[in-house]
């Protein structure tokens, strides 16, 4: 399970060699929440056009051929891309109701949660998607296979690799 970081963490006591040791708490908030936004930047356009692309799909008209369980599948990517853009804008809301609140600090300790959470919704969503699309095409053995190759793909990048990265490297380097 990932976790939240939190005050007194290697991340925000300036321990970690990507920060500056003169950096103050204030500035290395700033800094972190500007790095989230260009982050939040490539995520969000993402799943908006997979949305996009989900709220157009009943009016096309094969999709009254879908099955049931094609069906079920739609909702299921409609509803986590759903739950991903709702995840992925939280930190956009929260820094504008907070706004010149010296909440900083905590701004980016909840973002890093929130958008960990939009991730996951978005690797579930675009990997249902495919399920979706592929069954639709191919009704075979391809499904599962491709799907779980997506999946795999998402949960190998974007989860092991920096769990793997964070294990081997030293706190203090």
């Amino acid at each position: 399970m990932l976790s939240v970081e939190r005050p007194g963490d290697s991340s925000t006591s300036g321990s970690r060699a990507d920060e500056d040791p003169d950096e103050t708490p204030l500035q290395r908030a700033r800094r972190n929440f500007s790095e989230l936004v260009q982050e939040l930047r490539v995520a969000g356009l993402g799943i908006q056009v997979l949305f996009g692309f989900l709220l157009a799909l009943p009016f096309n008209q094969k999709f009254s051929t879908l099955s049931g369980v094609q069906h079920g599948l739609y909702v299921t990517t409609l509803i986590l891309s759903a739950f991903a853009t709702a995840f992925l804008g939280a930190p956009v809301a929260y820094h504008r109701i907070v706004f010149r609140q010296h909440e900083k600090e905590r701004l980016v300790r909840l973002s890093n949660g929130l958008v960990i959470a939009g991730l996951a919704c978005v690797a579930l969503a675009v990997s249902c998607a495919v399920a979706l699309i592929v069954s639709v095409v191919d009704r075979g053995w391809e499904v599962p296979l491709l799907t779980s190759l997506v999946f795999g793909s998402f949960l190998s990048l974007w989860l092991l690799l920096p769990l793997i990265s964070r294990i081997e490297r030293p706190e203090d380097e």
